[in-house]
């Protein structure tokens, strides 16, 4: 039997996702932080939800599974190939930046990331469909984001956003 807030298999939270977006070319304090947030998103026991390609997806991605948590990529392409090597599950959409949809649509909060007009994108679908965002490192100044200083106060905001969906 399982307890309040597992599966059956014991995992906590297993349907609750978390979002990364960010730059496909982010700098290596980027990185670091997304490595940081992919970290602490399994150490949450969330599932962590991106565009599954290189840059702050790879890292948050890597992060994850260091921590032993698990990654969903929602790949613009038809080319399962194109996930980074840490997604676990490659969802191929064909959709290109279309897909920026499903992955806010399909998390439960996301953590923004810096980056450019696809990141941008992301952040208004999400304040759109009503998914809440935590900026870390830039996007605090768009009205219905959030601030996070760190990458552990942006994924404890996230998780407790997230965990109301």
């Amino acid at each position: 039997m399982s307890r309040v807030g597992e599966s059956v298999s014991g995992r906590k939270n297993p349907r609750r996702m978390i979002g990364v977006i960010g730059a496909a070319d982010g700098s290596a304090s980027e990185l670091k932080m997304a490595r940081e947030v992919g970290r602490e998103i399994a150490r949450c026991g969330f599932v962590l939800v991106c565009g599954g390609l290189e840059g702050v997806m790879e890292a948050a991605c890597r992060g994850a599974c260091e921590e032993g948590g698990m990654t969903i990529g929602i790949l613009p392409g038809t080319r399962r190939s194109d996930a980074n090597a840490f997604v676990d599950i490659p969802i191929i959409t064909g959709m290109g930046h279309a897909r920026n949809l499903l992955i806010v649509q399909t998390a439960g909060a996301v953590v923004a990331l810096p980056g450019g007009a696809g990141t941008l994108s992301e952040v208004a679908l999400a304040l759109k469909v009503g998914t809440p965002v935590i900026a870390l490192g830039a996007w605090s100044h768009i009205d219905g984001v959030q601030a996070a200083d760190t990458p552990a106060e942006a994924v404890r905001m996230a998780a407790k956003l997230a965990g109301k969906s």
